[in-house]
């Protein structure tokens, strides 16, 4: 799997508008833990700005593994 990180810090990420028609196909992120269980403050809500990387899982469907492996 691949290895993503959010660009700059969590007090300044860069922010822009996309377009939808740039938009090809969702992404199924699976965070990087590390050691020992997640602490109770960590919710669906803060999740993405609480990991440091996350992985990209291409196996979640056949159309998203032909679609990121080509």
């Amino acid at each position: 799997m691949w290895t993503v990180k959010p660009e700059g810090t969590r007090a300044h990420r860069p922010v822009q508008v996309i377009p939808l028609k740039s938009i090809a196909r969702g992404a199924h992120l699976l965070p990087k833990y590390g050691v020992g269980p997640l602490p109770d403050y960590i919710t669906h809500v803060n999740a993405l700005d609480e990991f440091q990387a996350y992985f990209v899982n291409p196996y979640i469907d056949h159309h998203c593994y032909e679609f990121l492996s080509t």
